[in-house]
């Protein structure tokens, strides 16, 4: 952290196009800058990180108030009813989500998460969570999903935290969405497994929603674009851990 005070924390959706500016220039500084990305609508010049998919969004902000209202963090949302009238999840480019629609429940796809380096490891994801949460719970959301990144586009670099999730974590048939350009992720066989490795190699973002209760998709995608390696999460309010249910379905009456 730097040597500013502790931060003192708001979280709000975006209402304006300045707003909507800040957050992508946060996900310009952490996927351009740090991760090496790039894609359609990234704008060096101005240093912003968007694409076709914002207008029809909902973006989750979390702001610093003792750094003049900076945005610090930030999730992209699109409920199902936002994806009807666009035409399609952001996710529909790598995954098949038929199994998801099928099931006839309220969809929330997650998506553009990032924090500023300075709040890492600290209460700035906790709250976006529970901004998150209070927004599950207002549009009586039953299923959360969407892309989580390792960074880099070789998947046998990443066999041994791929093939855990994919031998430990696997989506139950009812919410196995599936790779369309499809990347096997069982690259080990689960006895070949160094899970200590695997642990270590697996973002820490994954990590958490993985503790929650959340499950994977069948396969990967390899992202060239944005210079990732995405599996795809899902996580059902109806089955997620006590923590998980603690943090997104608990009664805000």
């Amino acid at each position: 952290m730097t040597t500013m005070g502790a931060p003192s924390f708001t979280i709000r959706l975006a209402e304006t196009e300045a707003d909507l500016r800040a957050a992508q220039k946060l996900r310009y500084d952490v996927f351009v800058d740090e991760l090496g990305g790039a894609g359609e609508g990234v704008d060096h010049a101005a240093r912003v990180e968007c694409d076709r998919f914002d207008a029809a969004c909902d973006h989750l902000m979390l702001i610093d108030e003792t750094r003049g209202d900076a945005v610090v963090g930030v999730y992209r949302l699109m409920r199902d009813d936002q994806a009807e009238a666009f035409g399609q999840f952001y996710c529909d480019d790598e995954y098949d989500l038929s199994v998801l629609r099928a099931s006839g429940r309220r969809l929330l796809e997650l998506g553009r998460s990032c924090l500023h380096a300075d709040y890492r490891g600290g209460a700035g994801m906790m709250h976006l969570w529970q901004g998150l949460a209070d927004y599950v719970a207002r549009h009586r959301i039953d299923v959360l999903f969407g892309v989580a990144s390792f960074h880099g586009t070789d998947p046998d670099a990443l066999a041994h935290p791929l093939s855990n999730l994919h031998h430990r974590h696997l989506a139950p048939p009812e919410l196995r969405v599936r790779s369309r350009d499809f990347q096997r992720m069982d690259l080990l066989p689960e006895d070949a497994l160094d899970r200590r490795r695997a642990v270590l190699e697996t973002p820490a973002l994954i990590k958490a929603y993985l503790r929650l209760g959340g499950v994977v998709g069948e396969g990967a995608f390899v992202d060239h674009a944005f210079n990732t390696v995405d599996v795809c999460l899902v996580m059902d309010t109806a089955r997620l851990t006590p923590r998980g249910r603690d943090i997104y379905a608990r009664d805000r009456a």
